[in-house]
């Protein structure tokens, strides 16, 4: 094969963009652009080319025969349905030398399903970013930004007549803090599309200082002529914030389970943590009796509250911040505390040393009890045990060894975060225990022998 034939061959394949049965010839350095639109719109293809001008398009024939082509676009709110003449063919494919940009075509052949395309000139639409700038009037709900260009919308027709807009995938890259489900706020690269944009143009504030580079779009970038500007740095002034609330787990003792789990048996000691972002300076957690907040009953100008409920009640607690000169503001979820009124119970039964672990401990039942004071006595007097933490018991030993069965007594004081004043007194008996336990034998010989103290 000669040189000459090899070049025409190849500068042949340059002007040819092939896509299915539709083909276009002389489109230039820049291949014609294939987008797939929604079902929805009854449109197999739309084209984009980078200039139509003296760009032809073909189509190959499945049938055999001349395919039929019209033109179609919408004029007034009413479909324009036009025969498209100077079609040529050649017994493959039927071509227009010249397509008619920013139109549709509808092309049949032969009994086939027809094919529906639209063929936007992009150059009738070429982007243009010369500067981008934001508003120095700072918002805490949005960013305006002004734009030196054109970003126009790509406009098409599905065959409903309804104008639809091409996705330019016009690109906003800029910085900002996005929390991580844990305990930080996380500086993270944020990535905005538009498909056209207006001189003027907005989108919600970023939480943290950055600078917006726009780009795009997503034509030029696949011919490899991507643009590309930025701003200045954007000083944010918008705040949030996002809290924590750990509560001390004194296992059955909290009867969790109400709303957000916080609450249950006093006392109830949580810690609430604010989480602010950059352009916070003022903070403040505040609790409330109410939850509209109408009733503040504490403040606290710092990010940790360190708190331990004893009272009897429901509160509410909620995380405020605001930024240096108190325009931008956010509070955060809002946590109800419900603390349960006091109870105490004791028993007057146990078996210690129960090899099923069944009863094995003397426990009063409680809820709510803010101070606890238990002393334990032998008939003699002598006090076998004492415990001031409500969740203790006695295990039925004394000096490190089980005591005899028998009847002994308590004297139990206490106080309720409703303010309930408890002194209870009462005898415990202690049932015979399993052989072995302790060292002891099945009729309680061995215990200790408290007489005397």
């Amino acid at each position: 094969m000669n040189k000459r034939l090899v070049s025409l061959m190849v500068t042949a394949l340059a002007l040819l963009s092939v896509s299915g049965q539709v083909n276009f010839t002389n489109v230039g350095q820049y291949p014609v652009i294939e987008v797939t639109p929604e079902k929805s719109t009854g449109l197999d293809k739309i084209y984009v080319v980078y200039d139509t001008d003296g760009v032809g398009m073909s189509f190959n024939s499945s049938t055999g025969e001349r395919a039929k082509w019209e033109s179609f676009y919408y004029q007034d709110g009413n479909l324009v349905m036009e025969s498209v003449p100077n079609t040529r063919w050649n017994g493959m494919a039927t071509s227009l030398d010249n397509i008619i940009p920013n139109i549709g075509y509808k092309i049949q052949d032969g009994n086939n399903h027809p094919f529906y395309c639209w063929v936007v000139n992009y150059a009738d639409y070429y982007l243009s970013l010369n500067n981008v700038s934001w508003n120095s009037e700072q918002s805490c709900s949005i960013v305006s930004f002004d734009l030196d260009g054109s970003a126009d919308g790509i406009f098409y027709y599905n065959l409903n007549g309804h104008r639809q807009v091409l996705d330019r995938e016009i690109k906003l890259t800029y910085n900002n803090l996005v929390w991580d489900d844990s305990t930080h706020w996380q500086e993270q690269q944020v990535v905005e599309t538009f498909p056209a944009l207006d001189q003027a143009f907005s989108i919600d504030p970023p939480l943290c200082s950055t600078i917006f580079t726009l780009s795009g779009d997503r034509f030029l970038e696949e011919w490899g002529l991507g643009q590309s500007i930025t701003t200045d740095t954007y000083h944010t002034v918008a705040v949030d914030c996002n809290t924590t609330a750990v509560q001390e787990d004194r296992g059955n003792d909290n009867e969790k389970g109400l709303d957000n789990g916080l609450g249950g048996s006093a006392p109830v000691h949580i810690v609430f943590t604010g989480y602010p972002s950059d352009a916070v300076v003022y903070r403040e957690w505040e609790m409330a009796t109410d939850e509209d907040f109408e009733d503040v009953i504490l403040q606290y100008n710092q990010d940790e509250v360190d708190y331990t409920f004893l009272e009897a009640g429901t509160y509410f607690m909620r995380y405020y911040v605001a930024n240096a000169s108190g325009t931008c503001e956010s509070y955060s979820e809002t946590y109800r505390i419900t603390v349960s009124e006091s109870e105490l119970v004791c028993p007057n039964i146990f078996s210690p040393g129960s090899t099923e672990g069944v009863n094995d401990v003397w426990k009063v039942s409680y809820k709510s009890l803010v101070d606890f004071h238990c002393w334990i006595f032998n008939r003699w007097g002598t006090c076998v045990c004492e415990f001031t933490d409500p969740g203790s018991g006695w295990d039925g030993t004394y000096k490190g060894r089980l005591v005899d069965t028998g009847v002994y007594y308590y004297v139990v004081t206490a106080t309720g975060s409703d303010g309930v004043k408890y002194k209870k007194r009462g005898d415990i008996t202690i049932l015979r225990y399993k052989k072995g336990a302790g060292g002891t034998s099945g009729d309680g010989s061995g215990g200790v022998d408290t007489g005397g103290y």
